[in-house]
């Protein structure tokens, strides 16, 4: 089955991409960044439904999304999604409480390996993730961006 792509253009943040697979799971996500205008894509309902959602998310509303079913990989990788995804809007975990919680006590360089490699934000938001002495980094979207993330949840770093 064909994958679905879900444009959006949160107003403030720009254009960013969801990929669902055939089973309207999310396996890939960019997330916004100023660009061109979003391509219309109308897809089926369910995607339509995860826009005005992602769109919500990113006007300050809050949204766990844990009922979104998301491709996470196996193994510690697979682990600390499935943790990330329970830490709930205006909380954070350090790298290394991120890795002890997924069972791995010792791993905050791979958890934040994890978290730099992780194209599912905000289904898994590695943004509640930082640094035990500050709020760490976030690829190449930057700790402004990070830090934006966060105070849409209410947290300031």
């Amino acid at each position: 089955m064909k994958p679905t792509l879900v444009q959006y253009d949160a107003p403030g943040w720009g254009v960013g991409e969801i990929w669902l697979d055939g089973g309207g799971r999310v396996f890939h996500c960019e997330l916004p960044r100023p660009r061109r205008p979003a391509r219309s894509t109308a897809g089926p309902a369910s995607a339509r439904v995860l826009r005005a959602r992602v769109l919500q998310f990113f006007a300050g509303g809050r949204d766990d999304f844990l009922d979104v079913p998301v491709a996470v990989p196996d193994g510690f990788y697979g682990e600390c999604a499935r943790v990330l995804r329970r830490i709930v809007p205006g909380e954070v975990v350090t790298y290394g409480e991120l890795a002890s919680l997924a069972g791995f006590p010792g791993a905050a360089r791979a958890a934040g390996t994890f978290c730099g490699r992780c194209a599912l934000s905000p289904f898994v938001p590695t943004h509640r993730v930082v640094g035990s002495n500050g709020i760490g980094s976030y690829g190449d979207l930057g700790v402004p961006y990070k830090r934006r993330l966060l105070a849409l949840e209410g947290v300031t770093l």
